[in-house]
């Protein structure tokens, strides 16, 4: 079982930075990709930014690039989401995910473990 626990949420200006991290237990030897999720009030769970461990691939939502960056520490088993130039519209609770497969996927119902995730609040 993979245990996955996030941080590095809270209450930032529009314009700021964040940046989460994501903790793995160690039984992370069968997860090849690590995303990032997030989920707005009322609004379903997208797709925000992925990277795989094997080739170090990285995938963004349209609306996240060029202001986001993923990035993952193998040794700590730890991911990361950089956060720079924050809009309201980024307000959300930020799920970090894993997934067995191969390649990475936009699709939630695709990845097979899950955190509890952070609260970010952009204020205008």
């Amino acid at each position: 079982q993979v245990q996955l626990v996030e941080s590095g949420g809270g209450l930032v200006q529009a314009g700021g930075s964040l940046r989460l991290s994501c903790a793995a237990s160690e039984r992370t030897f069968s997860v090849n990709i690590m995303a990032w999720f997030r989920q707005a009030p009322g609004k379903e769970r997208e797709f925000v930014a992925a990277i795989s461990k094997s080739d170090g691939g990285t995938f963004y939502a349209e609306s996240v690039k060029g202001r986001f960056a993923i990035s993952r520490d193998v040794a700590k088993n730890t991911v990361y989401l950089q956060m720079n130039n924050l809009k309201r519209e980024d307000t959300a609770t930020y799920h970090c995910a894993a997934r067995n497969g191969p390649t990475a996927t936009r699709t939630p119902f695709t990845y097979d473990y899950w955190g509890q995730g952070t609260q970010v609040t952009v204020s205008s």
